[in-house]
Formats: C-alpha cells, sequence, structure tokens
C-alpha cells in the first residue's frame, strides 16, 4: 500500500511521519535541534541544522515503516512560518543564522512605521498587524546588518526565504525557489486578495523582488525530489497553522481550531473572501487548491507549550514535559497565582512587543505545583482572549473548538480551557493535525485522496472536554488574568 510522507519542520524539532489512506500512522521520527538567544528578544536557528534534522528524521521514518522509495505516493511540507533565512543561491550556504518568528529585533522598525501612519496602508494590503512577527521587517533587518547581503541582492545571488522555501531548495538539489500562498501572506510583502507580491511593500521594506520566491498554490506537484533513494513528488506546502485548519478538517465558514505547540494559533476558516479584522486579529490565506483560495482569520500566541520547557529547562521545577500536569494537579487551583509568559512580547489580539514574563500573587504558601498550574492556565487564558476577539469580527459566537499539538494532551489544560470558554473542547484521535494536513494537500494533488469529502469523513474525536465551571468563577479568574495582563504591558523600554 502506498503511503504519504509529511515533513513537519517545526520551531524546535524537525519531524517526518508516514500516513496511510485512513490517515493512520505508520512511523514518526523526530529530532530537536539548536536554539539560540543572541540577546534579549533574540531568537536564531542554524538553517543547516534545520535542513540536516528535517533530511536525517526523513530518512529514518522511512526505514522505520520499512518502505522504499516507491512505496511513498508523495511528499507533502508544513513548516514554522515566518522563520526568515537567507542564502547564497550559487553556493546554497546560508549567510547568517535564521531570524526565528518569536524574534522582536524589528520592534523599533515597526514603532518607525506605525508613527508615519503606515499601520492601517500594510494591514489594508496584507490582513496583517504591523508586527515584528512577520518575515519583511526581518529581510530587512538582514539586508542592512548582515555583511555582503546586499551586494549578494545587487548581484542576483541573494535568496530569501521562510523555512519552506528553504527546504523545497534543497529537495530539489538548489533548481527551485518557491513558496506557497499560505507562507507568503505572512510576510508582510503580499497582497492578499491578489495572491502576489506587491511592488508597493517591498519597496517600503527594501526588498529587491529577485531575492523572493515563487508563489504557488498549496496542492500541486512542484517537483520530484531524488534525495530519498527515488523519485518522489513534493506536491503539498502550507505553513503550520493553516495545515492544522486543513488536517482538522474545519472546510466552512465559522469552523475553529486552536494548536498548542510552541505558541497557540488559533485559526477560523472564513470562506472565499478576506476578512479583515476590527479587534487586531490577522486575516490570512487558510489555503489554494487549484485556483480557488479561502481564508482565515487567526488569533496567534507566542508562548504556550513553550512555557513548559522554561519550567523545565530553566526553572529546573519539572524533569521532562509531561511531569508538568501531575505537577499542576497537587494544588486545588492556582492559589491566587497568575503567569503571564510573554517571554517574546504578547501577540493577538495585544500585539505589545514590549511586554515581558510575569509571575504575580506569590506568597509564602506558594508551591511548585501552584507555578505549574499558573503557566497552564496562562496559556488557556491567552486563547479565550482571542476567542473573544475572534468572536466580534465574525458577528457569530464559537460553538465548539477543535484542539491538536502537544499541549493538547494535557486533560487539565483542555478541561480548564473548556470551562473558561464554556463551549466542548474537541480533541481528535490523530493528534498530529499539522504534519496530516500536509499530507492530505500533497495526497489530494497526486490524487491519493480523490477529494476533501473523503478526508473529511476520516475526521474522528478521541476526547470531549465539556464546560462545568460556574460563571461567577470564570468571571473572577479573568479578572484576576486581566490584572496580571495589565502589569506584564509595556515592562521593557521601547527605545532600548
Amino acid at each position: 500500500m502506498k503511503t504519504i510522507l509529511a515533513l513537519d519542520q517545526g520551531t524546535t524539532s524537525s519531524r517526518a511521519i508516514i500516513f496511510d489512506r485512513q490517515s493512520g500512522i505508520r512511523a514518526v521520527a523526530q529530532q530537536e535541534f539548536t536554539q539560540i538567544y543572541p540577546k534579549p528578544g533574540w531568537v536564531e536557528h542554524d538553517p543547516n541544522e534545520i535542513w540536516k534534522t528535517q533530511l536525517k528524521v526523513a530518512k529514518a521514518a522511512v526505514r522505520k515503516a520499512g518502505l522504499k522509495p516507491q512505496d511513498i505516493a508523495a511528499i507533502g511540507i508544513t513548516n514554522q512560518r515566518e522563520t526568515t533565512v537567507a542564502w547564497n543561491r550559487e553556493t546554497g550556504e546560508p549567510i547568517g543564522p535564521a531570524i526565528v518568528w518569536q524574534d522582536r529585533r524589528t520592534a523599533p522598525f515597526c514603532d518607525e512605521l506605525r508613527s508615519q501612519g503606515l499601520a492601517p496602508l500594510i494591514q489594508k494590503k496584507t490582513g496583517l498587524v504591523l508586527d515584528a512577527y512577520f518575515s519583511g521587517t526581518k529581510m530587512r533587518w538582514i539586508l542592512q546588518h548582515v555583511k555582503g547581503a546586499r551586494r549578494l541582492a545587487r548581484e542576483g545571488k541573494l535568496a530569501f526565504g521562510t523555512v519552506d522555501s528553504w527546504l523545497l531548495w534543497h529537495l530539489s538539489g538548489g533548481v527551485h525557489h518557491l513558496t506557497d500562498v499560505t507562507n507568503a501572506s505572512r510576510t508582510l510583502l503580499m497582497d492578499l486578495r491578489k495572491g502576489k507580491w506587491d511592488k508597493d511593500l517591498l519597496d517600503l521594506f527594501g526588498i529587491p523582488p529577485q531575492t523572493l520566491p515563487e508563489i504557488r498554490s498549496s496542492s500541486e506537484i512542484y517537483f520530484e525530489t531524488s534525495l530519498l533513494g527515488g523519485s518522489i513528488p513534493v506536491a503539498g506546502l502550507a505553513g503550520d497553522q493553516q495545515a492544522a485548519l486543513f488536517g482538522q478538517a474545519c472546510g466552512s465558514p465559522g469552523m475553529v481550531k486552536n494548536t498548542y505547540g510552541t505558541g497557540c494559533f488559533m485559526l477560523m476558516h472564513t470562506g472565499n473572501k478576506p476578512k479583515v479584522s476590527k479587534n487586531n486579529l490577522l486575516s490570512t490565506v487558510a489555503w489554494k487548491i487549484g485556483k480557488e483560495t479561502e481564508y482565515a482569520l487567526e488569533g496567534s500566541v507566542f508562548i504556550a507549550g513553550a512555557v513548559t520547557q522554561w519550567l523545565r529547562d530553566g526553572l529546573g521545577i519539572i524533569g521532562k514535559s509531561s511531569d508538568i500536569e501531575p505537577l499542576a494537579r497537587q494544588v486545588e487551583d492556582n492559589g491566587g497565582v497568575y503567569l503571564v509568559p510573554a517571554f517574546a512580547g504578547l501577540g493577538a489580539p495585544h500585539w505589545d512587543p514590549y511586554a515581558r514574563g510575569t509571575i504575580v500573587g506569590l506568597t509564602r504558601g506558594t508551591q511548585a505545583g501552584h507555578i505549574a498550574r499558573a503557566a497552564l492556565e496562562g496559556i488557556a487564558y491567552q486563547v479565550v482572549d482571542i476567542v473573544r476577539a475572534m468572536e466580534k469580527d465574525a458577528g457569530v459566537p464559537v460553538k465548539e473548538l477543535r484542539v491538536d499539538g502537544g499541549a493538547s494532551l494535557n486533560g487539565l489544560l483542555m478541561q480548564f480551557q473548556s470551562d473558561l470558554m464554556g463551549v466542548p473542547v474537541l480533541r481528535p484521535k490523530v493528534a498530529e493535525t499539522t504534519a496530516l494536513g500536509a499530507a492530505y494537500l500533497a495526497g489530494l494533488a497526486v490524487g491519493y485522496w480523490k477529494s476533501r469529502h473523503e478526508i473529511s469523513r476520516q475526521w474522528q474525536i478521541d476526547s470531549r472536554f465539556k464546560p462545568g465551571m460556574k460563571p461567577a468563577q470564570v468571571r473572577r479568574l479573568m479578572t484576576g488574568w486581566g490584572k496580571a495582563l495589565d502589569r506584564s504591558r509595556q515592562w521593557e523600554d521601547s527605545a532600548s
């Protein structure tokens, strides 16, 4: 039986997952890679390490499943978005570290553009809030600060890309410089309605058009790769959150999913026209299949599962990530403790790059369990902030939340999320919906799955969490969260 190989290149690890026709997982391989923090607010990756780990796990997954290249019908790719790589087209070597989506070094430039009154124009064209999160400001920074970058650009030798483009470049042996419309829509450089690079925005950010990849759809045969020992079509591509929306079968307007990964990312399908947010959310491309482009509203939380890593690696109060739930269950409630995980500023709907992580409400009676519980609850509060903004933009209440990602396996967090929102939280049987979405997009392109209807029938519930908390308690908790949030805001001096 043929299978689909999904390459899931995330913020902290590279993974490869092999799916069968029933969406069953045949094999998984994963490898973490180095996180680099050269200065406060700066986050970097080694592009070569990203590629090497991704290729290594792809080969390992094929080997684990006992497959040959001819057993793989297609490869789908999903990736951490906004992380920016620049490389020399002639040598294939990066000219510096990748600047990660969490990186805040370009916040002062965003302030400059905002002071010039350009934020509304940028949002109108791109659907995005002006923020250091997105790739365009990172590309500009590289041109200004990396030695030789401008010269290479003038000579036509510089390639800019998000991580998907970097992987495609290598998979094609340096022949193809491509991206898809979902990733391009996260750069601040693409016209959301036209699906093309916008000349005015390129001029504003000082990005030479010849450095950028060609924009393609999310489901088509881009080329065939021979790096796994045989010729395999690379046929699906989407940024991680759009891939998860597709993998969760959220193909109708009003359907919502939230991914609990390094960050938290909630998307609501809005149909075949972009909906401009009035509540500080993002309007983005959901996917493009054939000639049809579909759109979504998105809210992004910068730090979610990463707070668990911080408890493990920074504070050392847990030995492994899965220890957080039993530690949090050692206490009945948060004991008045709130943790705002604004380690990289605040994302939607607050958009404060100068906020910083805060723990408030500590007393002599505070235990490690209270901090663990507050860390988990801090994830859920941030999600509620986005839900309320999304409901205002859409004009309809969220009726249910489909969830995925590593932290969605935390039962305490999912129950608390349902309690705060007052709606059911649904976790599917296949939790790897990001990789699954990439597999679906690739499979559609090569006829492995015949239709989106066939795919949507495969979605099944594993766990349903129902709200059980009294409204008065929810209001009390949300009030405490609001007070904690206020204390984290504008912590850093914008001039620094």
